[in-house]
């Protein structure tokens, strides 16, 4: 059984989809960082980052004691090697599905999370701000696209981790200022995906739970006013936006 330490964003959303492409028992446990539950000391024994989403394996490959990962991409690393699912064994296979996912990991998770944050959220409008991180969201946007019109997926011809990396953050596109139809390979991949029944049954996970208003007190746990230990600033730009 695995526990999935869980709120409902893209990055919470790759994990409960691969758990159900793969089939694998987990149970949820809630974390809810508009109230600061990532601060709390149980959840920084988990990891040290404050940051969703975090599982715990009572069952790892060759036994032993629970096994407790952070950090989605490495999860889905995990999980893929755990299953033997959505990874290939040959070596270039492998590592063009990890480049993505790094890529993802890297540049279009942070810079989607950035211009939905000075599109939306930031108290004050930086117009500096907001034309940096959009441009560069609509350039990544392009390199996705141009991907997606040379293959399949985004790793190849075969669904795979890196597919579900980028689908939770490609579902904010309407909120980040970004119609599909300007990105006719993107559309084309997400609309096959979307119709993935284990894919939307891990989309279902936490839904309820998405908040469309933040007080002050969600502000403060989610955009890094609020110190996590005492003296340290703790960002946790994890944006509620109503398709994250």
């Amino acid at each position: 059984m695995i526990d999935l330490h869980f709120a409902p964003t893209p990055n919470g959303w790759k994990i409960s989809i691969m758990l159900e492409e793969c089939g694998l028992p987990y149970t949820v446990v809630p974390v809810n960082i508009t109230r600061g539950d990532q601060f709390k000391p149980e959840f920084r024994k988990l990891n040290p980052n404050r940051r969703i989403p975090v599982i715990v394996d009572r069952d790892p490959p060759g036994g032993g004691e629970p096994l407790t990962i952070f950090e989605s991409g490495a999860i889905l690393l995990y999980l893929a090697e755990k299953t033997g699912r959505f990874s290939p064994r040959d070596l270039r296979g492998r590592y063009c599905v990890q480049q993505w996912l790094i890529w993802q990991m890297s540049a279009l998770g942070p810079m989607l999370g950035q211009n939905g944050h000075f599109s939306l959220y930031a108290p004050d409008r930086i117009p500096y701000a907001v034309e940096r991180y959009g441009n560069e969201a609509r350039r990544l946007y392009g390199v996705l696209n141009d991907r997606l019109g040379e293959n399949a997926y985004v790793a190849g011809d075969d669904y795979s981790i890196a597919d579900i990396a980028c689908f939770p953050w490609v579902m904010t596109h309407k909120a980040q200022g970004f119609q599909l139809d300007d990105f006719p390979h993107i559309k084309r991949w997400f609309t096959e995906l979307r119709m993935r029944p284990l894919l939307q049954k891990g989309l279902a996970v936490g839904r309820r739970a998405v908040r469309k208003t933040l007080d002050g007190e969600a502000r403060s746990n989610l955009f890094g006013t609020r110190p996590a230990s005492g003296d340290t600033p703790a960002g946790a730009l994890q944006s509620l936006q109503p398709d994250h």
